[in-house]
């Protein structure tokens, strides 16, 4: 990346920025700006996205859309269903206040209060009360009392002409119970109505999709406009703005030859180190199939950390294939891949990046379960002949020793490979670190990280697994022991005196110790790969007992294939899951950690006008 600096007059502000949208290229510098174009559009973007949201929801209604009400602008379209979604609110609390004040005069019967209203005029007084049935009982006798109604608390009653002491008499309603039921029924229509009228509305969501990229677009360009420093006490005319931002090296040229064109002053230089450039990854087809996780996980490299795409592909594929661990599951993700592939490309004319790389992962899938035949959690002596040719020695039950022992030296072989893995996987991590910091002397502390994590993997398999089959070689403690005390001599060989130098890394030992000793646990969390693995073949492996338990006759077939179909779906959307929780894991943390990335990156996002805008 490069940094650049644009400097223009300030009359020519919107002319220039335009020109350079349209050129789109440049990722304008991230700056807190405030302006009233800007929260002007920045409203109307809350209200176009909340319209949206709006009509979402009433998308799915079956009714007829009317297509008159359907041929709006997209502004007249956001007012409208915003008028009629708080039309529909306010009706709503209308109608639950209808409501409770029904419940509240329901048990008195029709009772209109106009009927009371009109004996008052005559000289007769009643006066309502609902009492409670101990409260009733003891009214003075000298009152005359008119009883409507009792249950088995309280007392639906009228005095005549005097009130009970002590009491507050019943508040009378506003409409009669027949009139307040009328309203009610009232108020349902017309939210019906405006509920249909949402319905048909929604089939202008495109509309309102539309419009919120012309108001990210507008917004955007209020930003640049905003953020763009101007002098001050300058002549009329002669006030010169300037705005800073990146540009890729290879595409700098473009930017020049507009510059020339437009009139602007330019500077183009290499960002400095308290810069936050952004991160541009550029990778061939094959690779950039894995961008679907990262956009998924919302991760950015920062500018000065690795692209890991590469090895994060090959990793996590391998990571997908031991989870699921199902070459069965495998062909099932395979072939729903090759289907959703083949309508994309039906739809657009090629296969999408997530397409290709669910049919990478299903393949690696398919070889891990062939290779320990693993097909529906099947056992292996029932497996086809052409099925069990497939398994490799490590992982096939030697038929000599009893099941049990077989299938614990199975296990411990899997395990083994999982120890294998992480070991590779973090010495990769720490070669990438030497090749970096050549040609400074730091290279030898990575090199001495290095030789601990290796030292550590055999301390792992004697601890792990089994003390009799991996004594811990002599020189595995040589290699932990060199390996810290080298990191402590380079950590911090950055110039200046050698042995101060030393000095200031020993002055970190307990943070460092701590992490060689993570160094231990990131090596024993590969095991999750072999333990999350076996949980979905126990649960397969559980749904096929239950199916196979089930008596005879047609109603085992149908009960047995019901059991399969859901427990097979179960588990598989479960190690789904696990793959999501344990596999990005491995990757994201131990693998990153020791890579020393944070994902602190922010994408490269040039100042462009969007395609998807000239629609």
């Amino acid at each position: 990346m490069k940094k650049v600096s644009l400097v223009i007059f300030d009359r020519e502000r919107e002319a220039s920025l335009d020109a350079l949208r349209k050129l789109g290229v440049l990722h304008l510098e991230q700056k807190g700006i405030v302006s009233e174009s800007l929260s002007a559009v920045m409203e109307k973007k809350t209200q176009a996205e909340h319209a949206l949201g709006i009509l979402r929801n009433f998308a799915a209604k079956k009714t007829q859309p009317n297509t008159s009400e359907a041929e709006v602008q997209a502004e007249e379209l956001v007012t409208l269903v915003l008028t009629l979604f708080d039309q529909r609110k306010q009706e709503q609390e209308l109608l639950a206040s209808d409501f409770k004040e029904l419940s509240r005069i329901q048990s008195w019967g029709d009772f209109d209060p106009a009927g009371l209203e009109e004996l008052k005029q005559k000289g007769i007084t009643l006066i309502p009360y609902e009492l409670p049935k101990k409260v009733y009982e003891h009214i003075d006798p000298s009152i005359e009392i008119l009883t409507l109604s009792k249950d088995k608390n309280m007392v639906r009653c009228l005095a005549v002409g005097t009130p009970i002491p002590g009491e507050t008499p019943f508040a009378l309603p506003e409409l009669s119970t027949a009139a307040l039921s009328q309203r009610i029924e009232k108020r349902k229509q017309t939210i019906a109505d405006i509920e249909r009228r949402l319905s048909a509305l929604s089939v202008n969501q495109g509309l309102i999709e539309g419009y919120i990229k012309k108001l990210n677009e507008k917004a955007e360009f209020e930003a640049a406009k905003a953020s763009m420093e101007v002098t001050e006490d300058t002549p009329p005319g002669l006030a010169i703005s300037w705005i800073h931002g990146y540009i890729p090296a290879d595409v700098a040229g473009k930017l020049k030859r507009a510059a020339a064109e437009n009139g602007w002053a330019l500077l183009i230089d290499d960002p400095s180190e308290g810069d936050a450039p952004p991160t541009l990854v550029r990778n061939p087809p094959y690779i950039r199939i894995v961008q679907p996780i990262f956009d998924l996980l919302g991760t950015v490299p920062g500018y000065h950390e690795y692209d890991i795409s590469m090895s994060f592909l090959v990793f996590f594929s391998l990571f997908f294939a031991m989870i699921i661990g199902d070459a069965g599951y495998g062909v099932l993700i395979l072939l729903l891949s090759l289907w959703a592939g083949l309508k994309g490309k039906q739809k657009t004319g090629k296969i999408a990046d997530g397409v290709l790389l669910l049919l990478l992962l299903s393949s690696a899938t398919i070889i891990w379960g062939a290779i320990n035949g693993t097909w529906f959690a099947l056992p292996y002596e029932s497996l086809p002949s052409f099925l069990k040719s497939l398994v490799i020695p490590p992982f096939r039950p030697n038929p000599a020793l009893s099941s049990k022992e077989a299938a614990r030296l199975v296990q411990q072989n899997v395990k083994h490979l999982c120890f294998i893995i992480g070991t590779v996987q973090l010495v990769w991590a720490h070669t990438k670190n030497i090749k970096k910091a050549l040609p400074s002397l730091t290279a030898f502390a990575q090199l001495g990280w290095l030789s601990m994590v290796l030292g550590l993997y055999f301390l792992v398999l004697n601890l792990v697994l089994d003390k009799t089959a991996f004594p811990v070689p002599p020189f595995a403690l040589w290699m932990i022991g060199g390996g810290l005390v080298t990191y402590f001599v380079f950590a911090e060989q950055k110039g200046g005196n050698f042995f101060a130098n030393i000095l200031k890394s020993f002055a970190n030992f307990l943070p460092t110790f701590l992490s060689a000793v993570s160094s231990f646990s990131d090596i024993i969390s590969y095991i999750r790969l072999f333990a999350v693995g076996l949980a979905g073949y126990a649960i397969a492996e559980s749904f096929n007992g239950m199916a196979a338990g089930l008596p005879g006759g047609l109603v085992r077939i149908l009960a047995g294939a019901l059991i399969l179909f859901f427990g097979h779906g179960l588990n598989l959307a479960m190690s789904a899951l696990s793959v999501v929780v344990h596999g990005v894991r491995l990757n994201m943390l131990e693998y990153s950690g020791h890579l020393g990335m944070e994902w602190s990156g922010v994408k490269y996002s040039p100042f462009a006008v969007k395609e998807t805008s000239q629609q």
